[in-house]
């Protein structure tokens, strides 16, 4: 059974500004990523803090799992020079 994808309001309202090619191939890779959860370990964010991230081309995808509900909280999609800059 695959997770359900829940994005957090201010990723809905920042997403709507990407460029239209990278919006589809984000859009794949969260597809992907409710399908098949890639190991946590690896792509976990270094620090103290419940964060992961995907690549999706110059873009990440930064989202936060809960086990115990089957959700994946999209926290943040952005340019990869900026999206780890004031992560919630």
């Amino acid at each position: 059974m695959g997770y359900a994808v829940e994005f957090r309001p201010s990723v809905l309202k920042n997403i709507q500004s990407l460029p239209k090619r990278d919006l589809v191939r984000i859009k794949k890779k969260i597809d992907d990523l409710s399908a098949n959860l890639p190991d946590p370990a690896t792509t976990k964010i270094k620090g103290n803090n419940t964060f992961h991230k995907i690549r999706s081309g110059d873009y990440r995808i930064i989202y936060e799992i809960h086990d115990d509900r089957l959700v994946i909280l999209v926290v943040k999609i952005g340019h990869r020079k900026d999206v780890y800059k004031r992560l919630p």
